[in-house]
């Protein structure tokens, strides 16, 4: 299998190690970010195969980095599947996340075997077919 890069931006050390752990369980390569702007300026040397990004961030919000995600110079990085995690569940939240641009949308407390199903359902199928 292909080992995948996902870019996690998260400002939360035990989530961050929580999903790393996870991740590379599955043979994924996993690149933090500790806030929005520090990942943005990741995403063109990293060029994920998928994004898992927190809505909550000391910087910009998680739903500013999706729009600016898909707004990018680089049509390559606007088509990256972002998966939102996040602890707001308020009624409208799924909502928001999706309109500012993210593909799926998770809560908090991150479930493992959902988080892995995501994160599969991003990959390119040919490897997931041997």
């Amino acid at each position: 299998m292909t080992a995948y890069k996902i870019l996690y931006i998260e400002d939360n050390p035990d989530n961050m190690r929580l999903v790393e752990r996870a991740l590379k369980a599955k043979g994924y390569i996993l690149h933090g970010a500790i806030d929005g702007l520090s990942g943005l300026e990741m995403l063109e040397s990293v060029m994920p195969t998928c994004i898992l990004l927190d809505i909550n961030l000391p910087d910009i919000d998680g739903y500013e980095v999706a729009r600016r995600i898909r707004k990018h110079r680089n049509s390559e990085v606007r088509h990256i599947p972002i998966i939102a995690i996040t602890a707001n569940t308020l009624k409208g939240d799924a909502e928001k996340a999706l309109d500012a641009g993210c593909d799926v949308y998770m809560s908090k407390p991150i479930n493992i075997r959902e988080l892995w199903a995501r994160v599969e359902a991003f990959m390119p199928d040919d490897d997931f077919l041997k």
